[in-house]
């Protein structure tokens, strides 16, 4: 008797699992319909996503893993850039609050502007994950040090720079920074802190420029190596200012194999075209300060950001505790194949 009543509650519980399977709540429920089991099949969730610029190698590359990675896993997602532009992200985050999102992330271009919509985002309902700022109106911030950060690649050009130059024969560097964006405006100055901190008295910032796409930060380039034809070293806040200043350099020296030894490029951020000059040997690119590896790692990492936020895990959590650090590495010839194969 007991096994036939052991039974049918089983059978019971079944039913009402397959039901509550397929009904659809709103996003905006106060219920929070993320914390069932869904895990890594998505529950057909909806997840809106804008990023400060597309054109952006690194983040066209870390976007397209996790697009790839959402989509395999059930996840109704859709990614757009801002253009840099403040406006445009607070219409878009706007429009995915209209369209019904159960998350919302937000790469800000300028993060007290959109402080307002992701307030409205969460008094709907709807979960805010900010990548890079330690937001006030969010559920979790996915955030580096960015001084700290500067001031890694900062140590890393001053060792070399401290390999190649001497008091006597001072390195003229060019820091390529965005002083428009703060979380850049922080990695810039810990940059130009790191390069303080641990170089002797061997160089001299002859240049700062500014860019974070490619093409710009190249012809930006150009113009300070017609004043400045011996400005070797050159440090910034990303992708674009290593690959842009590369191919600048590539162009004065007469091309890849002319590289002098004691020019070098020393930047952030991780993507193929970097990884492939860093590997290369025979052009600027000296080191990279890289975070969890390839866009593949990276993207992974943030896709369980996002389980964890829709699973409920900082539903109670407040103040600085919602803020999680990423990590930094430095990727150089022991760990780039590996890191390759992921890009």
């Amino acid at each position: 008797m007991k096994k036939k009543v052991l039974s049918a509650i089983l059978c019971i519980a079944m039913v009402a699992t397959m039901l509550i399977g397929c009904t659809t709540e709103s996003p905006t429920s106060s219920d929070d319909s993320s914390s069932d089991d869904s895990g890594s099949e998505g529950g057909g969730k909806k997840i809106g996503i804008t990023i400060q610029n597309m054109e952006n190698a690194y983040w066209a590359g870390v976007m397209s893993k996790l697009q790839e990675i959402l989509d395999e896993n059930g996840y109704d997602a859709t990614i757009v850039g801002c253009s840099e532009n403040a406006s445009t992200q607070i219409s878009q985050i706007e429009n995915f609050i209209t369209s019904g999102c159960d998350m919302i992330m937000v790469h800000p271009h300028d993060a007290d502007a959109v402080e307002s919509s992701c307030q409205n985002a969460m008094n709907q309902g709807i979960k805010v994950m900010c990548w890079d700022n330690e937001m006030e109106n969010t559920t979790a911030n996915w955030v580096l040090d960015n001084t700290e950060l500067g001031k890694e690649i900062g140590k890393t050009a001053a060792a070399f720079i401290n390999e190649h130059y001497t008091a006597d024969n001072k390195a003229q560097v060019c820091v390529i920074g965005k002083p428009d964006t703060q979380v850049l405006l922080e990695r810039q100055q810990g940059i130009e802190a790191g390069l303080e901190e641990n170089c002797e008295d061997n160089y001299e910032i002859v240049a700062t420029i500014d860019g974070v796409v490619n093409n710009e930060v190249q012809s930006k380039a150009e113009t300070v190596l017609q004043a400045h034809p011996d400005c070797k070293v050159w440090v910034g806040v990303g992708a674009g200012a290593m690959i842009g200043s590369n191919t600048a350099l590539l162009a004065h020296y007469g091309g890849a194999g002319n590289i002098p030894e004691d020019v070098g490029v020393i930047t952030t951020d991780v993507t193929s075209e970097q990884l492939d000059a860093l590997q290369a040997g025979d052009e600027a690119v000296r080191a990279i300060v890289g975070f969890e590896g390839s866009n593949t790692d990276t993207a992974q990492a943030c896709f369980e950001m996002f389980e964890k936020i829709l699973n409920g895990d900082f539903d109670d959590v407040t103040g600085e505790d919602r803020n999680v650090f990423r990590p930094t590495m430095e990727i150089n010839m022991d760990n780039i194949e590996e890191i390759q194969a992921g890009m």
